[in-house]
């Protein structure tokens, strides 16, 4: 392909995405597609010639549209926001179009300044302090996993560079809420805790973890002969948003000299309202800390926002430093190969710096508080409208409801009839909400979030869950 052709396709594709965009409004929120029914639209072999782009593009109404799911739909109220701006795509076109190699300073300078630079806005926006230094990694699981390294390491006085853990005295042990996200149990196993050293402990009435339970915990691992190693806090879990005692936890990770990492998934994004910083107070005590501007800010998938006390810590934790990575620049410059797993790196920070450049502060702050006052709406009319059932507290965007008919119904019976409810209204195509699991009991979780959500379309998934309710 040639300058010339690229320019005329690029211009042919990017009037593709914003049509799309223009009608995602009209589009039924999840795929409705069969298993298989994608792929059958393409051949078994490759091509042999090439210089077919033009029809590619020209077909992906046909052979993609109907297999994707519109996470930016405006009716999109499952699992948790994933927005991306259309400032971050142009960023992402950007950075492919460099095709810049950003694993250390070197290989391309700008990736690692503007990296720098757009993670510090970041920091800003959300009221960390400067003592806390941020790296973009691909998501929070990754994230999590070099959290739970760079506590090993720690811990273990550098196993690594040794026996590793089996030269251990004493077994190291995590942990976390029983509402924590899973992956905190993979970044455990990975990290070779084992499940036998993971603590899930119990949480309270409002889904969060119990102080008094954990320090159960941590005195009978003590008494084991165990060796507390590392305490996840969640600010906003997966389920329900819950939120840790950041502060308490603090404290006691502290006291046992255990690394404190913060899971903010999806309620980093609240921090940039100074009001919604009391959610994670105590949170400049916490050696690692992450959260997704991929989800709720708009910067587009991947993109992790990871915040760490002491880099030089996760830089001896994670750095192999092969001569011939080595260049004349390091002893001044921050190589981010060596800030977590993956040795390659590609420019993300220009997504984050489009965005944030497009959006501003201003206007996200404003949009938030638009998701916080629609969560707030739908909260009440849950409470006031007789056999529905609320779960759990609704500090930030996402409600957990389910519909309680009259009659008494035990949990079987429940769980069928809200799978059903949800099942009705994912099928219709105009909203998509996602059936969950809390405690026992069959919920459904409506997520708000999208970036073009706006009440009406808050009191149309309302309405679908009530008509739904009434179809059994």
């Amino acid at each position: 392909m040639t300058p010339e052709e690229f320019r005329k396709l690029g211009h042919a594709l990017v009037d593709w995405v914003a049509d799309y965009r223009e009608r995602l409004p009209s589009l039924p929120v999840m795929s409705p597609v069969a298993p298989g029914a994608i792929r059958a639209r393409f051949p078994a072999e490759p091509p042999a010639e090439g210089g077919r782009l033009a029809e590619a593009i020209a077909a992906l109404d046909d052979a993609i549209l109907p297999g994707i799911t519109h996470w930016n739909h405006p009716a999109f109220f499952a699992y948790f926001p994933s927005n991306t701006s259309l400032a971050s795509v142009l960023g992402d076109l950007v950075a492919a179009g460099l095709g810049a190699q950003g694993m250390s300073w070197q290989t391309s300078p700008a990736a690692t300044e503007v990296e720098e630079v757009v993670m510090g806005w970041i920091r800003r926006m959300i009221g960390l302090p400067p003592e806390l230094v941020g790296v973009v990694q691909d998501t929070a699981s990754t994230s999590t996993l070099t959290a739970l390294l760079c506590a090993r390491e720690r811990a273990s006085g550098f196993s690594q560079n040794g026996a590793g853990l089996q030269a251990g005295a004493a077994p190291l042990v995590v942990y976390a809420s029983d509402q924590a996200h899973s992956s905190i149990e993979k970044a455990a196993l990975l990290a070779g805790f084992g499940k036998a050293h993971l603590r899930l402990v119990g949480t309270d009435d409002a889904h969060a973890l119990r102080l008094d339970l954990l320090e159960r915990a941590v005195a009978e691992d003590l008494a084991r002969g165990n060796r507390p190693c590392a305490l996840v806090a969640a600010t906003g879990t997966t389920s329900t948003t819950a939120l840790d005692p950041v502060a308490g936890m603090a404290e006691l990770a502290e006291r046992h000299g255990m690394w404190l990492h913060v899971d903010a998934a999806l309620a980093g994004t609240a921090m940039v309202l100074p009001e919604c910083r009391w959610m994670w107070a105590g949170v400049e005590r916490a050696d690692s800390i992450v959260f997704n501007p991929h989800k709720w800010m708009g910067i587009g998938f991947d993109f992790s926002a990871y915040f760490v006390r002491d880099p030089q810590h996760l830089v001896r934790v994670m750095s192999t430093n092969p001569s011939y990575l080595r260049t004349a620049h390091d002893a001044v410059v921050n190589n981010f190969r060596d800030w977590g797993i993956p040795l390659g790196r590609r420019f993300r920070a220009l997504k984050g710096w489009f965005h944030l450049v497009d959006e501003g502060v201003i206007a996200m702050q404003a949009r938030i508080r638009r998701d916080l006052a629609n969560a707030q709406w739908l909260k009440e009319q849950v409470d006031a409208t007789t056999g529905w059932e609320r779960l759990a507290p609704v500090p930030l965007q996402t409600l957990c409801l389910r519909h309680v008919p009259g009659g008494a119904l035990d949990e079987r019976a429940l769980a069928e009839h809200n799978l059903g409810i949800a099942r009705r209204v994912n099928d219709g195509g105009r909203a998509y909400v996602t059936p969950s699991v809390l405690k026992g009991k069959q919920m459904i979780r409506v997520s708000i979030g999208a970036t073009g959500t706006e009440r009406a379309d808050v009191e149309r998934v309302w309405a679908e869950l009530r008509e739904a309710a009434g179809r059994r």
